[in-house]
């Protein structure tokens, strides 16, 4: 699997890395678990304490955290530090959400009249952000196709250009975007590089270790793992993380500290789960690719995949999402949809209950048929997001399913 050697990582196996990585009580508190700092202000001593804070912006006791909540919060400060050192970066903020995190990023860095190149297969609520609401800041946005490594470094404006952005595994084919080049491309171009790293997650790749400048998640998905709450994340260096911590406070992207526990609660059995699904999905990509109702397979781990080669490389496993089309129409894979037992109809993926979706309705419902084609959204396109249940019972579900509509 991954063979480049990784500088920052330990010799400690995923799951004790998603246990102990960035562990650190708080100061003053003794508990097992980080306690919930549930609060919007802080209190000053005495004049004196105020005085010394604003001054060198560290609290006597030791204590991460801010004069008001917006600023810092001991609870996410703590969080911040386990995904750092999960991701193999030096500090990471965390946002609301995972569009929190991008739209924050951008705005904090990008000038008015800066340019940026984000490939086609990129999220398409980042694309939208970046083609309408940054384009009415004077901020330009070339799109490149996903893999055409030519187009990405022709597609920079030297002076101008300040990021380029991708996905890796991307959504909904999982196209796997080779680190290495991408990195070396924004170094030559002195352009700084974004990876969206959600459908991978540290346990099977980081992006960091290759050279790219930031890495980015939506924390509401692998890391949560329970669909129970909403966050976002950039890992990077740390003189860029501070810039960003600042802009944080400023345009109020912040997460809430109850959010931040369920979020490390999570981030605890990180490594199990998605050892899990990345077992499962193989399963069930194999047993997919061999039955006659389905016309294509997508997974990074099967041969077939056009970038296996680059995922075998850069990757320890090849994540919880499966894509495929079924040989019929928008109403014969609707109809296959609704024969499943197991997952649920509902977008998001990570949880540990299964969730499909037929991208077509789900993500492009007020699209045409045309506009969907042009976008490459078949209407027999189906994303299954496997949850933790037994790949027997998965693929005994599928299988009844399709038998049924074929």
């Amino acid at each position: 699997m991954a063979t480049k050697p990784s500088e920052t990582d330990s010799e400690r196996g995923q799951s004790t890395r998603s246990v102990h990585s960035g562990s650190q009580r708080i100061k003053g508190y003794h508990s097992l678990t980080t306690p919930i700092v549930q609060t919007a202000t802080y209190t000053f001593r005495n004049t004196q304490e105020l005085v010394d804070f604003m001054e060198s912006k560290v609290w006597g006791d030791g204590v991460d955290r801010g004069e008001y909540g917006r600023y810092g919060n001991p609870t996410i400060a703590a969080v911040e530090r386990r995904l750092a050192e999960l991701d193999a970066g030096e500090d990471a903020v965390l946002y609301g959400s995972g569009m929190a995190a991008i739209t924050t990023l951008l705005l904090a860095v990008l000038p008015s009249g800066a340019h940026i190149v984000m490939t086609d297969d990129c999220y398409r609520r980042t694309r939208q952000f970046c083609q309408t609401y940054l384009r009415r800041l004077g901020i330009a946005t070339s799109i490149v196709p996903a893999g055409d490594y030519d187009a990405l470094e022709g597609a920079i404006r030297p002076g101008k250009t300040r990021f380029l952005i991708t996905e890796s595994p991307t959504n909904p084919y999982l196209h796997v975007v080779n680190m290495e080049r991408f990195a070396a491309i924004g170094k030559r171009s002195r352009t700084l590089t974004i990876i969206d790293s959600t459908f991978a997650t540290p346990v099977n790749q980081r992006p960091l270790e290759w050279g790219v400048d930031f890495v980015m998640h939506s924390a509401t998905k692998y890391f949560s793992g329970h669909n129970d709450m909403m966050g976002g994340v950039i890992v990077g260096r740390s003189q860029h993380i501070r810039a960003l911590k600042d802009a944080r406070g400023v345009l109020g992207s912040v997460l809430d500290p109850h959010s931040a526990y369920l979020l490390e609660r999570g981030i605890k059995t990180l490594g199990l789960r998605v050892q899990q699904q990345n077992e499962t999905a193989m399963h069930v990509a194999n047993f997919l690719e061999e039955h006659p109702a389905i016309e294509q397979v997508w997974y990074p781990g099967l041969s077939s995949h056009p970038e296996h080669h680059i995922a075998k490389e850069q990757m320890d496993g090849y994540g919880g999402v499966v894509s495929f089309t079924i040989h019929g129409d928008l109403q014969q894979t609707s109809r296959f949809i609704d024969r499943l037992r197991i997952p649920y109809i509902a977008p998001s993926l990570g949880g540990v209950e299964s969730l499909i979706e037929q991208p077509a309705l789900m993500s492009y419902y007020e699209k045409t048929p045309r506009e969907r084609q042009e976008l490459n959204m078949h209407d027999n396109l189906v994303r299954f997001a496997v949850g933790i249940e037994d790949a027997a019972d998965l693929i005994a579900d599928l299988t009844q399913a399709l038998a049924a509509v074929h």
